[in-house]
């Protein structure tokens, strides 16, 4: 027997929702500053201070990176649902940032997946689910090209002792994993983001090649913003390094950070291991580096969360008509 579910129950549990997400947002944003075993925010606070870091000038140039990161995200965003329905810059920018502060305390992010389709009527959410992963796959395919050619760089000018037995044996478990993936495609149970392999593809196959191809270029104005970013913030600490040779080294580390999954409030933890590890070989001393991890956090992901939640908690469910 069928009940329908009374609209002021409906409305307290809605509400409960999104205040469940701001609360554990908030609670997990104040974890990571108060109790982070890698950098403690006294210890932060006093280098900053200590390097006379925010000066107006600086302060200015990296609010300007940030602002044009997430102003060409929301770009991507926006061109990517235009695919099958007009959407504002503002409405745009209300999901993306909406989408980063649910994101926060899911594996992976995939609460953005979730929280960006919850903006669309129910004909709708299965393609802006598949639009976000196509976004998503455009940023990791501009990582993973600028990674591995970075760290192939990197492994080479530092002669990195790399264990090649192990290599092989990474390279033919990969193999095999592709082969039961092909398999698995072609019985339809393989799936990404709950989605059949096959499907994806299928999607992707009908998205517009300029579509695509714009959603690369934007993928990759975004890139090269937020790697610069982390450049300039080394700058600002007094690191003497080479642009050429620094990026070499960021390249790298977003590319091997961003192959482990992680939750989203532990990605600066990752970051933060990975970048320490690489930049000792160009001699940068590990407060140094995490310190920036925690910035850069701090300026593309902290920051735009807390705006996000503005849009959490005025967030209202579509009409079917949207």
């Amino acid at each position: 027997m069928h009940y329908d579910v009374p609209y002021k129950t409906k409305q307290f549990f809605f509400v409960l929702i999104k205040l469940s997400i701001l609360v554990g947002a908030f609670y997990f944003i104040y974890s990571k500053l108060a109790e982070n075993e890698n950098l403690e925010f006294n210890e932060f606070i006093a280098f900053l201070r200590e390097n006379d870091t925010f000066s107006t000038k600086n302060f200015v140039i990296l609010l300007i990176l940030s602002i044009f990161n997430w102003f060409f995200e929301t770009l991507k965003w926006q061109y990517l649902v235009k695919t099958i329905k007009p959407i504002s810059f503002r409405d745009a920018l209300e999901q993306s940032l909406g989408g980063a502060t649910a994101s926060l305390i899911t594996p992976n992010r995939i609460g953005d997946y979730g929280a960006k389709a919850a903006y669309y009527a129910k004909q709708f959410r299965t393609k802006i689910v598949l639009l976000n992963l196509l976004g998503n796959m455009a940023q990791m395919a501009i990582t993973t090209l600028f990674g591995v050619v970075g760290f192939i760089i990197f492994v080479n000018r530092y002669q990195i002792d790399v264990n090649y037995y192990r290599v092989v044996k990474f390279g033919f478990i990969l193999l095999i994993v592709s082969l039961f993936a092909v398999l698995g495609v072609k019985q339809k149970r393989y799936k990404i983001r709950g989605f059949s392999f096959e499907r994806v593809l299928g999607f992707i196959k009908n998205v517009p090649s300029k579509t695509n191809g714009k959603t690369l270029f934007l993928s990759l104005i975004r890139y090269l913003i937020f790697s610069f970013q982390f450049y300039y913030l080394l700058t600002m600490f007094g690191v003497d390094v080479e642009y050429n040779k620094a990026m070499v080294v960021i390249t790298s580390m977003y590319f091997l950070a961003s192959i482990i999954p992680t939750i989203a409030i532990f990605d600066i933890l990752i970051k933060g291991s990975v970048a320490v590890f690489l930049f000792g070989y160009v001699e940068v001393n590990e407060l140094t580096i995490l310190s920036i991890i925690m910035l850069m956090w701090l300026l593309n992901f902290v920051i735009p969360s807390l705006f996000g939640s503005y849009f959490v908690l005025n967030f209202k469910l579509p009409q079917a008509k949207d």
